[in-house]
């Protein structure tokens, strides 16, 4: 989630729309919205209100500092976590 907010702030149904078109990371708004919500919270997004040319104002999603934080940090385990798994793999199909 934090990796979709990093370029640019996004509203709910945008990144649900993003993730649909990555295949195997669909998901839908009902699993989105506590997530963003916790994420608040955490201080790791922020959210404002900005008008639509085609309906009712929408909540935007922003990466804060300390999300762009915690996003490196993941970025550094994750790579950590998948060479362990491709070095597994590898002992495991020699």
């Amino acid at each position: 989630m934090l990796a979709l907010l990093a370029d640019e702030e996004r509203y709910a149904f945008d990144i649900v729309r993003t993730l649909g078109q990555v295949d195997g990371m669909v998901t839908a708004e009902g699993t989105l919205y506590p997530l963003l919500s916790r994420l608040h919270k955490d201080g790791r997004v922020t959210t404002r209100w900005r008008d639509s040319d085609s309906g009712p104002p929408r909540k935007y999603y922003a990466i804060t500092a300390e999300g762009r934080s915690a996003l490196a940090d993941f970025v550094s385990e994750w790579t950590r976590f998948r060479q362990a798994v491709e070095s597994l793999l590898a002992k495991g199909s020699a």
